[in-house]
């Protein structure tokens, strides 16, 4: 029973794009901010990008700042990571979730986020 289900990963160039998907199967979290992490082998889980509840707002690690987007359709319970120019260093699993929980937390802290999908794979190639 997962509620969040990610899809559009794959193998690209170095340079080349992909867009994510993440879906919220069971239409819950309409009213949550959401965000995509990814982990690449060897290595711990790092933010990569988040959305305020309304789409408002957004955030990203700086690694990736002008070359991905994220944006959300509530009316589609549909999560988007638009990932442009893609580097080798991109290559990892990238998962999506919602957030809830203590106000502590921030957007970027993974401890933040409450439920997750199991993850798409994007390999960029050199």
């Amino acid at each position: 029973q997962v509620p969040l289900v990610e899809s559009g990963g794959g193998l690209v160039q170095a340079g080349g794009s992909l867009r994510l998907s993440c879906a919220d199967s069971g239409r819950t979290f309409s009213s949550y901010p959401m965000g995509w992490f990814r982990q690449a082998p060897g290595k711990e889980r790092e933010f990569v990008a988040a959305i305020t509840w309304n789409g408002g707002s957004t955030y990203y690690t700086n690694s990736v700042k002008g070359r991905f987007t994220i944006s959300r359709d509530n009316a589609k319970n549909t999560v988007y990571l638009q990932m442009n120019s893609l580097k080798p260093e991109d290559t990892a699993v990238y998962s999506c979730a919602a957030k809830k929980g203590s106000p502590g937390y921030s957007y970027f802290d993974a401890r933040g986020y409450a439920y997750w999908g199991q993850g798409t794979q994007v390999t960029v190639s050199s």
